[in-house]
């Protein structure tokens, strides 16, 4: 139940510290250092050290959002990073997020590896579009779904910078798209979701992630091919492992399925926690 899925960095991403709440990342030359609730523990460098190899700091001012400090007059506000051919537009944000979650590179190698070049591939809550990029480049027709438009078109940014073309961008609630798709009878051989806790849809209306999951597996289990693949990625506290499992023991009873926690280790030897993991492949 328990089982741990450490994924890794790469030349452009490193996880270089983490401790006292939070982390210390470069991505490229660019070195961050951001809130993280998991990172409970005492770090393996001393804070004097981060600040001297950090670039900018982020300090929250609420719940959900703060203000990015320059630690060095030299700092950028935007720049990019590659991984497999790809490339991602990174800035700053008022969320602290900069527009990659590189914990999910385990995800993207499972999509290049299963996702056939003929295949059909649709990314729910797609963010900034990494995962829909990884498909795209195996060939496989993609959707991209998410219900912000600054989003879309950062994502839109991301596949021209990756050159790629001819993503299928649907600014949508995705369960109501999922909904949707069912009526249709299409069908998919990749799905990927990795819903936030909450979240507002295209028109603004607001949903918790625990009132609208069991939907949105019950409608990817309609949505998927034969020997298609689901993978479903949470963050949210309210969202453990036993319901992930009771999710995936009744809509996908016979299927083989993979249930873990998500974890990233540390330049220094410290483990950091990034959610629970679900994937399946259908029979």
């Amino acid at each position: 139940m328990n089982q741990r899925l450490y994924t890794q960095g790469w030349d452009d991403y490193e996880l270089i510290d983490a401790g006292n709440g939070k982390k210390l990342e470069r991505w490229g030359r660019t070195v961050t250092i951001r809130p993280d609730v998991q990172a409970y523990f005492k770090p393996g460098k001393p804070y004097s050290e981060w600040q001297s190899l950090a670039h900018w700091e982020f300090t929250e001012t609420d719940k959900h959002s703060g203000t990015w400090y320059a630690l060095r007059d030299t700092a950028p506000k935007q720049w990019e990073i590659g991984y497999h051919g790809l490339r991602f537009q990174l800035e700053l944000t008022r969320f602290k997020h900069l527009g990659l979650f590189p914990e999910q590179r385990s995800n993207w190698d499972f999509i290049a590896q299963h996702l056939p070049e003929e295949g059909r591939f649709l990314n729910l809550f797609a963010y900034t579009g990494a995962a829909s990029c990884m498909a795209r480049q195996t060939g496989a027709e993609t959707l991209h779904v998410d219900s912000i438009k600054q989003l879309i078109t950062w994502a839109h940014s991301n596949m021209e910078r990756s050159g790629l073309g001819d993503i299928k961008w649907v600014r949508e609630d995705a369960l109501k798209f999922v909904e949707r798709e069912l009526k249709r009878g299409r069908k998919y051989q990749g799905i990927i979701m990795d819903p936030p806790a909450w979240g507002l849809g295209a028109k603004g209306e607001k949903w918790k992630l625990e009132n609208k999951l069991e939907a949105l597996v019950e409608g990817a289990q309609g949505l998927l091919a034969k020997g298609g693949f689901l993978i479903l990625n949470t963050y949210s506290p309210s969202i453990g492992l036993p319901e992930i499992t009771r999710l995936a023991q009744q809509y996908f009873k016979s299927a083989k399925t993979e249930i873990c926690e998500l974890w990233m280790q540390t330049s220094t030897g410290k483990d950091l926690y990034y959610g629970n993991l679900l994937r399946v492949v259908q029979a």
